[in-house]
């Protein structure tokens, strides 16, 4: 092309084959993927607020994702007989399944002490999560069924592990909509792309618009992570609004020779939900205005915890700015088959400080109160040693922790063995999580369902039981 050709203006309306092949520009690379008619959603705007079934405790959630599994018994479930124990068999049958082969029982090495008013028991892997103990209620029961990876990702964000089915996220979204119409209201910010990947973020058949919208991913520093093409320096926004009524209007013409294609629908509603995002995104994700005081409470001063600081602080942005579920993801460094030392004192020292910073903030702007902080990883690990000084997958009892959102602080609910090995107390399976998460929004995990392939489906599959014990 030529230089005189080049410098030639654009014309207001091009052709269709031109604009199909840059309209894009501009807009978010969102994964929709499909977005069905006739539910009674607000047509015009279908991330718009619905009302939940009950009295809501929570309005939105953030979960801080543990890639590689932490070991509860050397974070928060202290088990005086395995100290006691060390290097003696286990005193009882190891599962019948298991990912490797385990020796004897292996002690902590790292010591225990109780913390706050509620007395919690915290190793000294989490010194500053510990100072905000009271404001964590601890579920140390918790168990599923998969050994590997990528199975218990799936089934820990999704409900199964053997189906491609929609992500927690995406249902609470599905059931609530979002309180910012400018903004996803799905977000996860550097997401692992391993163990089922974009699985673990999908809408699956839902409707595309509930899909998770990720920022950057787990290969990404928080800091350079972003939407892509969020906006354009070659085209204003009058021209893009052009571009996208003109869009509209095809996609319109197209719409009414079909009898139903929800992919359009989605493509639809990506594109004004991308439009929308180019006013709105890039204040969210700037932090230059946050204080020092912030940056440092989040240790975004420190090399070492500025990544997951980063992280925190984003999702705590997010959150205000309306965002119904905002995932950060720790990826992919607490599998230690082999040198649990090291590698489990290098994760939480990343994260303990973000933690901590998170909690604080977010009780001292008074969101905590209806903001559910969850902390999980996909299993725990065993009380037996793998090689001289690892533990291998265990997922047959291992701790979360909730804050916030209508829990009671300072509570635990639930306990494993002498050990750690297996949940005995009051159990609750991966069913009875999502069931209590979903009620802590206000929803029915009985009730929350959508019809696919001849049947409804729900989160909890034909499962669940809501651990209402934990409810403030």
């Amino acid at each position: 092309m030529s230089i005189e050709a080049m410098n030639q203006p654009r014309p207001l309306f091009r052709t269709r084959r031109e604009l199909f092949r840059d309209s894009g520009v501009g807009f978010a690379s969102i994964a929709l993927a499909g977005l069905a008619k006739g539910w009674g959603l607000d047509a015009e705007n279908p991330l718009a607020p619905r009302a939940p079934h009950f009295a809501p405790r929570a309005k939105r959630v953030i979960f801080l994702f543990m890639h590689g599994g932490p070991s509860q018994i050397d974070t928060f479930d202290y088990k005086p007989l395995l100290e006691r124990d060390h290097g003696k068999p286990l005193p009882f049958e190891k599962p019948r399944i298991q990912f490797a082969q385990t020796g004897n029982l292996l002690k902590s090495p790292w010591k225990f002490r109780q913390y706050g008013e509620s007395g919690a028991w915290v190793s000294e892997l989490f010194p500053n999560v510990a100072q905000q103990v009271d404001k964590l209620c601890f579920i140390k029961s918790l168990y599923g069924t998969n050994e590997a990876h990528g199975g218990a990702l799936l089934a820990l964000h999704t409900g199964s592990a053997t189906f491609v089915r929609p992500s927690m996220g995406s249902w609470a979204l599905y059931g609530l909509g979002s309180e910012n119409e400018s903004l996803p209201g799905f977000i996860t910010l550097c997401p692992t792309l391993g163990h089922g990947g974009v699985n673990n973020w999908s809408s699956a058949f839902l409707p595309g618009i509930y899909q998770g919208a990720p920022i950057g991913n787990a290969s990404v520093p928080a800091k350079q992570a972003g939407f892509a093409h969020l906006t354009s320096q070659e085209i204003p926004a009058d021209l893009q609004r052009a571009q996208l009524e003109l869009l509209r209007e095809i996609n319109g013409e197209h719409r009414e020779r079909r009898a139903a294609d929800a992919a359009l629908e989605a493509r639809i509603a990506s594109y004004e939900l991308a439009f929308r995002m180019q006013t709105e995104a890039p204040g969210v994700m700037d932090i230059a205005g946050e204080s020092p005081q912030t940056l440092k409470l989040y240790g975004i001063d420190d090399p070492k915890t500025e990544n997951f600081g980063r992280q925190c602080l984003l999702a705590r942005r997010f959150a205000e700015s309306g965002v119904r579920f905002v995932q950060c993801t720790h990826s992919y460094k607490w599998d230690q088959h082999e040198n649990l030392l090291d590698g489990h004192s290098n994760n939480a020292r990343e994260v303990d400080k973000p933690i901590a910073g998170l909690l604080h903030d977010l009780h001292a702007r008074g969101m905590l109160e209806d903001t559910l902080v969850l902390w999980a990883g996909e299993f725990g690990r065993t009380p037996t040693a793998q090689g001289e000084n690892g533990r291998d997958h265990n997922p047959h009892g291992f701790t979360i922790w909730f804050a916030g959102g209508g829990t009671k602080p300072g509570f635990s609910y639930g306990a494993t063995d002498d050990y750690g090995f297996y949940a005995t107390q009051d159990r609750v399976h991966l069913h009875d999580f999502h069931a209590t998460l979903l009620a802590l929004l206000g929803l029915d995990h009985e009730r929350l369902t959508y019809r696919y392939a001849g049947r409804d489906f729900r989160l909890t599959d034909v499962a669940g039981r809501v651990v209402k014990e934990i409810f403030a």
